[in-house]
């Protein structure tokens, strides 16, 4: 049942976007999302099949295609690439929503709010299996169709319950790699690599980076190998693919777990936060170049950015801001144009332009540290400076001391 109501979503959404195409084309009218409900309460009336499903839960798909409209003239405005609202074939389909709780669906939490079952509007009782980490009131789900796969995702009414901890902490991201270089080991095996680092603390401790993606480069190159001996269209070929799509799976997986328990020990430990603001679209921005400018060094930017995108930057600030909040922890995010943490020095005022491959800050003012802790102390003291008045290094303020806030100095 599940598979008939999907396959029905799927073809109401290739509908929906047919026909706003007809109506440009033929009469230069650019439907609404209004225009498609009233278009929707007529298909059900004559489609016995549509008037099974349920009508709030038929507009949640209505408006997504009005949302890819809305994503598409916005890039139009901007001048950005457009990216038309495309077909989508089942196996690109993602699945459908609920708006109401109560209304085409209703949640049964189990006890300790541990697994239940859900009843679906056409389809009956399911059990389901998960649980919910904070008590709530259930408002609407998301069930989605992944890998062969189903699952719901569901949004709730509650108030979060996450403490912080005491700490001032400033912290910066990269993929820096540190210790010794590679070396030999005996008996014939593979050299051992240096280690790199997730994120680098003010303090100049740090969290290794588990770099998923490189560690599962061969069994996807292997997979990758099969899928592409299949014959298009034929079933082993589907089989291959599906392989292939559970090896990304449990990689993103292991990655979404990590990022989790990393943003979650940081938000246990500090009470304030601090760090840069990550531009990653122009961090991994392609050196291809054009053909009248060709790029340089093109393959190791690629593999670069290969790099950044393994460690996710991107959804680890979102999820430590997101945990900040429910736990009533400050996040700075100082901004990097402003006051270019990678090129100043925390112990004094000035500014030196440094390349990537300078990893070591040395100041004429006698600090020398790791490029990547000066940058955390830069974004800490930033961060203190906004708590209040006399906040800075070495001096009290509004916030209570902390072990973080003084810079190395060598001389």
């Amino acid at each position: 049942m599940l598979w008939q109501v999907f396959v029905l979503r799927q073809r109401l959404y290739n509908a929906a976007l047919e026909q706003r195409i007809w109506a440009w084309k033929q009469n230069g009218v650019s439907l609404t999302f209004a225009d498609q409900c009233k278009e929707l309460t007529e298909l059900r009336a004559d489609d016995p099949e549509y008037a099974a499903l349920n009508a709030q839960s038929c507009q949640v798909t209505l408006k997504r295609l009005d949302l890819a409209f809305q994503a598409f003239f916005r890039r139009v405005r901007a001048g950005q690439t457009p990216g038309f609202p495309r077909f989508k074939s089942l196996r690109r389909f993602t699945g459908w929503g609920y708006k109401t709780h109560g209304d085409g669906w209703k949640l049964n939490q189990g006890l300790k709010l541990k697994h239940g079952s859900m009843r679906i509007s056409g389809v009956g009782e399911i059990k389901i299996r998960g649980e919910a980490r904070d008590a709530g009131e259930p408002k609407t789900v998301e069930i989605q169709l992944k890998r062969g796969r189903w699952f719901a995702s569901v949004t709730q009414d509650c108030e979060p319950q996450r403490a912080h901890g005491t700490e001032r902490i400033g912290f910066d991201w990269g993929i820096e790699r540190f210790g010794n270089p590679p070396t030999a080991c005996g008996g014939g095996r593979r050299p051992r690599p240096r280690c790199a680092r997730f994120l680098t603390f003010d303090d100049g401790t740090g969290v290794e980076n588990p770099r998923f993606l490189r560690k599962s480069e061969r069994q996807l190159k292997a997979r990758q190998r099969v899928v592409s001996r299949k014959k298009r269209g034929s079933k082993n070929r589907r089989k291959a693919v599906a392989c292939l799509g559970r090896e990304h799976e449990r990689i993103a997986n292991r990655r979404t777990d990590f990022l989790h328990q990393q943003s979650a020990k940081l938000i246990a430990r500090a009470e304030l936060l601090a760090t840069e603001q990550l531009a990653v679209a122009n961090m991994t921005r392609s050196a291809r170049g054009t053909v009248e400018a060709p790029g340089k060094n093109v393959r190791q930017k690629a593999g670069l950015n290969r790099s950044i995108l393994d460690g996710a930057p991107s959804a680890f600030v979102s999820m430590v801001r997101t945990k900040a909040a429910e736990a009533g922890c400050v996040l700075v995010e100082a901004p990097t144009r402003k006051i270019k943490p990678s090129q100043s020095c925390p112990a004094c005022p000035r500014q030196q332009k440094k390349t990537l491959a300078e990893r070591v800050h040395r100041c004429a003012c006698g600090c020398v540290l790791p490029r990547d802790q000066a940058s955390a102390q830069v974004c800490l003291h930033y961060a203190l400076a906004l708590s209040g008045p006399g906040t800075g290094p070495g001096v009290e303020g509004a916030l209570p001391p902390s072990k973080h806030e003084t810079p190395s100095i060598a001389a």
